[in-house]
């Protein structure tokens, strides 16, 4: 296949992201603070890790070293890892889970609704199954931003500071490198560029409905692209993976 290895990169950055967030949602089932809301984010890490093992299913095929979805998850150290950054980053309280869910959903809607026409089959299936659950988490988590920031004085407090302090990731998701310049080129691809120009108007458009302001700051972190991450991979993989790693290939 030609351009196999740039495909297979394309494919752990969608699949990645996907585990990696949906992990990290997963941190809150029996914590949240309302039954239906702990429901809610439970549904909705079960839809990410879906979306995770279909990329990471078709990235392992496209490799064609015989790595499963499991070998890819459970089997790789942080540098190997391709996941955006803001999907790494803590939950810590409500409205910061939802800020991070938000940036991270409002990018894939656009990005997937551009991946539907994708020239690779597998992908352009996956991003027309996946556009479908996204467009329910871009809803659920719009909901809570106005609600949360155009509800208490702590309330707005809070989850403006949760927009201050994740706004230095979002960069990333639209820093293009040459995986994927070739995959546009190719049809493959997406076009980051209309992606963030698109997520730039819905999140101004919600913003402005929860009585936030949109960061200002310019300094953006990029680099897991290239296998760089923040300490909290690390953590987070120890945890997710002990098992597979303790226990190698025990079954049920």
């Amino acid at each position: 296949m030609e351009n196999r290895d740039q495909l297979f990169q394309y494919c752990l950055r969608l699949g990645d992201s996907s585990l990696v967030i949906g992990h990290r949602l997963s941190e809150w089932c029996g914590h949240g603070p309302i039954l239906e809301e702990d429901i809610a984010m439970t549904n909705i890490s079960l839809d990410l890790i879906g979306q995770a093992r279909i990329m990471l299913t078709y990235a392992g095929q496209v490799e064609g070293k015989n790595r499963s979805e499991d070998d890819l998850a459970y089997l790789r150290d942080s540098m190997d890892f391709r996941n955006l950054m803001i999907t790494e980053q803590p939950n810590g309280d409500f409205g910061k889970t939802m800020m991070r869910q938000f940036f991270f959903s409002t990018y894939c809607y656009f990005l997937y609704q551009q991946l539907t026409k994708s020239k690779d089959a597998t992908i352009a299936a996956f991003a027309e199954k996946s556009l479908k659950e996204v467009t329910y988490h871009v809803r659920h988590t719009s909901e809570w931003i106005i609600r949360l920031g155009d509800g208490t004085e702590e309330s707005h407090e809070r989850v403006q500071e949760a927009a201050d302090e994740l706004w230095m990731y979002t960069g990333e998701m639209f820093t293009a490198d040459e995986v994927d310049e070739l995959m546009l080129k190719s049809g493959i691809g997406a076009d980051l560029d209309k992606v963030k120009q698109e997520w730039a108007n819905l999140v101004n458009d919600i913003f402005k409905k929860a009585t936030l302001k949109v960061p200002s700051g310019s300094y953006m972190i990029t680099g897991s692209k290239k296998g760089k991450h923040t300490e909290h991979l690390g953590f987070l993989l120890a945890e997710m993976q002990f098992l597979p790693r303790a226990y190698p290939g025990a079954s049920w």
